[in-house]
């Protein structure tokens, strides 16, 4: 799962959300760094992407573009994913989806102090360009794609990604449906637990 499954499976705790976010810049022990809540997140963020990477939907997902983007499927599907969701919004949240992220980015500015190097420095260009709500259309999924493909020196191909988006759309869509359910369901039971 990308960025806006992350923040929404953390729950009401914004500094929950941002550990979940954060995450994947804190490598090994670095998480007991910060606070007990932010803790919660980072730890909700690795087991969110195990559970993920091991389901079968989601790697049914990433075989169908296994043969051209290789070990980026994954990458791919998650922001496919992402999409899903804020194209869904409705059904997953009563709160609009505008005001969902412009209460996190919000949250982000009020809690600079805690953030990571990694997280201040993505976030002018998070907020610049509205990531979180931009993956509600293919044309802002086109340009996250594109922004990643520039990051690897466009050997991932991701630029291209949203090809397949839309010729597999309603499978994609379908795929999603049923895996994140599942993942709802264990997210909530890690929180329960934390």
């Amino acid at each position: 799962m990308n960025f806006l499954a992350h923040i929404y499976l953390s729950g009401d705790n914004d500094l929950i959300k941002i550990g979940n976010f954060m995450a994947d810049g804190i490598r090994g022990k670095q998480f007991k760094n910060y606070p007990l809540e932010v803790q919660k997140g980072i730890m909700l963020h690795r087991a969110i992407d195990t559970f993920t990477d091991a389901h079968p939907i989601f790697r049914q997902s990433t075989k169908k573009l296994h043969s051209r983007y290789h070990h980026y499927s994954g990458v791919i599907v998650d922001v496919f994913y992402d999409h899903f969701l804020a194209k869904n919004w409705a059904k997953y949240s009563n709160e609009d989806l505008e005001t969902y992220v412009t209460a996190f980015y919000q949250s982000l500015n009020d809690n600079i102090p805690i953030l990571s190097e990694r997280t201040i420095s993505i976030m002018p260009y998070m907020i610049k360009q509205n990531w979180l709500l931009s993956y509600q259309t293919i044309v802002g999924i086109d340009k996250i794609l594109t922004q990643m493909d520039s990051r690897t020196k466009n050997e991932s191909k991701m630029r291209f990604a949203s090809e397949e988006l839309t010729e597999f759309y309603t499978v994609f869509e379908q795929d999603f449906t049923d895996f994140f359910e599942e993942l709802r369901a264990h997210a909530r039971q890690k929180l329960i637990e934390e």
